[in-house]
């Protein structure tokens, strides 16, 4: 009877500082591993599925949104994070202070690159068309980890703790006629599927939400 005590309270413990380990680090899904509830596609939904864990992209033109319960998917400042494996010659993206479109590319919002391979130059981590990048950092076939930090008028952007980006918002940004929209403000996280060619993999999409 003694040992089946202290066994419980053993596992409570580590129940316990499991949690309280979660809840220091702030941490939350946005990807069960198994579905896109959550998340809502307008034109060639079928661009995106999902298998072992993983969301995959290949397709059609189109776009995946967070429109999930988190902040009712609603970001301002935040660290996101999201492992990610390119097939050469692949691109794809991943929008942050974004919002639902049925079709064509997003028009709020900034778009971090996922790009190893493909003709365009602008290399995976580029915070698109803001601060872009020619090396490449990752490799084709091989998972990394992107990460991007919101705080205040501040972007940092991370591929496997290599800081690639690190951006501050002047207080009048120079947007082209077509980019006015790109500018910080709030809104929620959209993968892309680039085009038909393409194929890319995310798996543990993860938000910190910060204040």
């Amino acid at each position: 009877m003694k040992k089946q005590f202290y066994i419980l309270l053993l596992s409570f413990c580590f129940l316990s500082f499991t949690t309280a380990d979660l809840n220091r680090h702030g941490w939350i899904s946005l990807f069960d591993g198994y579905s896109l509830d959550g998340w809502k596609v307008g034109e060639n939904a079928a661009t995106f599925s999902v298998d072992s864990g993983m969301i995959i992209v290949h397709g059609k033109t189109a776009h995946l949104f967070y429109t999930g319960n988190v902040l009712d998917h609603q970001f301002k400042n935040f660290e996101f994070k999201a492992d990610v494996m390119t097939r050469p010659g692949a691109n794809s993206g991943i929008y942050f202070h974004t919002e639902f479109q049925q079709g064509s590319w997003p028009d709020k919002g900034f778009e971090v690159q996922v790009n190893n391979s493909h003709s365009d130059w602008k290399r995976t981590g580029s915070l698109y068309n803001i601060v872009d990048t020619r090396e490449t950092y990752v490799k084709d076939n091989e998972w990394f980890t992107e990460y991007i930090k919101v705080n205040g008028k501040r972007v940092i952007i991370k591929l496997n703790d290599i800081v690639v980006v690190d951006y501050t918002e002047p207080e009048h940004p120079k947007r082209s006629a077509d980019e006015t929209n790109r500018v910080i403000s709030s809104g929620t996280f959209a993968l892309q599927g680039h085009d038909p060619k393409s194929i890319v993999y995310f798996k543990n999409i993860m938000v910190k939400p910060l204040e």
